[in-house]
């Protein structure tokens, strides 16, 4: 092995987590091509590491090889975008479900912070994005089942290009505040019922959202 090798491994590394980052937050969207020319350049770095990057991201189903394009982030079809909602329904219903009985007071304290400050976040679309995000992976902590929260980790990559944030719109951002206040108050009140209901109304409700935006090609 060269000792430049363990250099590139760290590059390759961080050339994914920046990928993987701006696919999360849309600047990557789905279709677009991923040129290891332009991103290398743009990192600072060689090609190697970012070939690197790119292999991983297709393991994981983000980025696909597209006859007389290239590499390019992966579009999900109607089929595929039903199915991981539905997935979502049934591991986020559970995860819900195990924090109600599991959680700390502590957790719980903290979702409702989270949320709190969602809240205060509806008219600023990246910001109310990130703090959903930490508010599914702090209730998926707090559900203390370290397979589901494997099986979390997959889905939430593959939710990253199903495109734009329906998040973007205030109206949605209030909404899901409500719903997660629904989660929260079954959380309180130790109800494992109640708490997968409102979670499974809340990712449904998701759902219902992201479909209208694909219908308007948004």
């Amino acid at each position: 092995m060269t000792e430049s090798a363990p250099g590139e491994t760290r590059q390759g590394q961080g050339a994914y987590a920046r990928l993987l980052a701006e696919i999360g937050s849309g600047v990557l969207r789905p279709g677009d091509r991923l040129r290891e020319t332009e991103i290398a350049a743009r990192l600072g770095i060689s090609r190697t590491p970012v070939r690197e990057a790119i292999r991983q991201l297709e393991a994981e189903g983000l980025v696909a090889h597209v006859p007389r394009v290239g590499a390019a982030v992966r579009r999900l079809d109607y089929a595929e975008v039903m199915e991981l909602y539905e997935m979502r329904v049934v591991l986020e219903g559970t995860a819900a479900r195990l924090a109600a009985r599991a959680a700390s007071d502590i957790e719980i304290a903290d979702l409702a912070e989270i949320n709190a400050e969602m809240a205060g976040a509806v008219e600023e679309a990246a910001r109310a994005y990130a703090l959903n995000r930490q508010f599914h992976a702090a209730l998926t902590q707090a559900a203390k089942n370290r397979y589901l929260a494997r099986s979390m980790e997959g889905l939430e990559r593959t939710l990253m290009i199903l495109g734009p944030s329906t998040l973007r719109r205030a109206a949605r951002a209030r909404e899901a505040v409500e719903e997660h206040e629904a989660v929260l108050a079954a959380l309180r009140n130790r109800d494992q019922d109640g708490a997968e209901a409102a979670m499974r109304a809340h990712v449904e409700a998701a759902q219902r959202s992201r479909l209208r935006q694909l219908r308007a090609g948004d």
